[in-house]
């Protein structure tokens, strides 16, 4: 699976869209700057999108990596 296949996915799923995660990411205090911060575990981002958004842990890695500048959402 592409990683733009799991961001699909995930938007099927939960209704929401690479920035929407990124503002969620902002909210919660996660971004410091515009960059994930350093002290901030992809544990800690799992376990809340889980929580939040019902995600599975493929899809919440993939969430983080978007976060983390890894990956970027196809135009």
């Amino acid at each position: 699976m592409s990683f733009q296949a799991y961001l699909d996915t995930i938007q099927a799923k939960t209704g929401q869209t690479p920035d929407d995660f990124r503002a969620y990411a902002v909210w919660q205090g996660y971004v410091d700057d515009g960059t994930l911060r350093p002290d901030v575990k992809a544990g800690t981002i799992v376990a809340d999108l889980k929580r939040d958004f019902g995600l599975g842990h493929g899809h919440a890695m993939a969430i983080y990596a978007l976060l983390k500048g890894m990956k970027s959402e196809a135009v």
